[in-house]
C-alpha cells in the first residue's frame, strides 16, 4: 500500500507563488488544501502533546461544514501524548500512514500500529499515543461530536488494518471503484464512517452525487479529476478536498496508477434542527 506523507518544509523564494499550491482554492461548496500548502509555517501545536505538530485540515465553520475536524499528526520518536483529547464528547478515527507508534485504549489494552493501521475511539474513552519507534509517526486523526440516541449503545472502540479490510466493489464496475469499509454501514451505533475509496486507472464516479454527508477527502495515492460543485479539478496525492453538504461530486481517475483517498462522512442520525 502506499500512503502519502507531507514532509512539510518552505518553499524557496525562487519559487512561483502559484506553484506548490497554486491549486488552493476555498469557494462556499468546497475547499481544496493542495499538499504543498502543508508547510511548517502552517504547522500548528496542542497542549499535552509531546514533540508534535500537526496540520489542521477542516474544522466546525458556521455555514459550511459543520460536524468534523481532521488533523495530520506528525510525532517525533520519543513524543505522544497522554492526554490527548480534551472533550469528553469527541469520538475519533486515527489512521496510521508513516511510523509504529503505540496506541493505549482504556479496556483494551495497547496496541502496536502500522502504516494502514486503523482505529476507532469513542466518545469519553482514555487513550493515549506514544511514539517509540525510530522515525516520526504520522497519522490522520478525525474527530466528530458524538451523536448520541437513547436506546442506542454507543459502538466500542477497535483496532484493525486495511489488509484486513477487503474492498467492496461497487455494482457494475469490474473492481474499477471499490471501497473499503471498515463499519459496517448498517450499524445505527455508528454516526460517522471514514472509509479508503479507490479507482483503477480510468475509474470514475460517473454522476454528480448530491447527498446531506459533509466530506473529508484526503488523497492517500494517484492523481484524478474531480468534480466539485460545477467545477473539474486536478488533484494529487496529499491533496485535501472539504465537502459541505449537498455539494456535487463525482471523479475520473488519470492514471498511471491507483487513485485512493481516505473519506470522512457523517451518517445513521437525524437532520438537526436546532441549528
Amino acid at each position: 500500500m502506499s500512503y502519502y506523507v507531507p514532509t512539510g518544509g518552505l518553499p524557496a523564494q525562487s519559487e512561483l507563488t502559484t506553484g506548490r499550491s497554486g491549486r488552493a482554492r476555498f469557494t462556499t461548496a468546497y475547499a481544496v488544501i493542495p499538499r504543498g500548502t502543508l508547510s511548517d509555517i502552517t504547522a500548528s501545536r496542542l497542549p499535552h502533546w509531546d514533540d508534535t505538530r500537526l496540520w489542521v485540515l477542516a474544522r466546525p465553520l458556521s455555514g459550511f461544514a459543520e460536524t468534523f475536524s481532521q488533523y495530520v499528526v506528525e510525532v517525533a520518536p520519543g513524543g505522544g501524548s497522554d492526554l490527548p483529547e480534551d472533550d469528553d464528547g469527541a469520538e475519533a478515527v486515527l489512521f496510521v500512514v508513516q511510523g509504529t507508534p503505540a496506541v493505549t485504549i482504556e479496556g483494551s489494552g495497547t496496541h502496536q500500529l502500522s502504516p494502514g493501521s486503523y482505529v476507532y475511539l469513542p466518545a469519553g474513552v482514555f487513550w493515549a499515543l506514544r511514539n517509540r519507534g525510530h522515525e516520526d509517526a504520522v497519522f490522520h486523526w478525525i474527530r466528530k461530536k458524538y451523536a448520541a440516541v437513547d436506546g442506542v449503545v454507543p459502538p466500542a472502540p477497535f483496532v484493525t488494518h486495511e489488509r484486513d479490510v477487503l474492498p467492496q466493489p461497487m455494482p457494475d464496475t469490474d473492481g474499477a471503484w471499490a471501497t473499503q469499509r471498515f463499519v459496517d454501514p448498517n450499524d445505527v451505533r455508528h454516526d460517522m464512517q471514514v472509509n479508503i475509496v479507490s479507482f483503477e486507472p480510468g475509474g470514475a464516479i460517473p454522476f454528480p452525487e448530491t447527498h446531506v454527508m459533509e466530506h473529508g477527502l484526503y488523497v492517500l495515492e494517484g492523481k484524478a479529476v474531480y468534480l466539485l460543485n460545477t467545477d473539474w479539478v486536478e488533484v494529487e496525492a496529499g491533496d485535501f478536498m472539504w465537502l459541505r453538504a449537498f455539494c456535487p461530486q463525482a471523479c475520473y481517475a488519470g492514471g498511471p496508477g491507483r487513485f485512493r483517498y481516505l473519506l470522512y462522512k457523517d451518517v445513521n442520525r437525524h437532520a438537526a434542527l436546532d441549528l
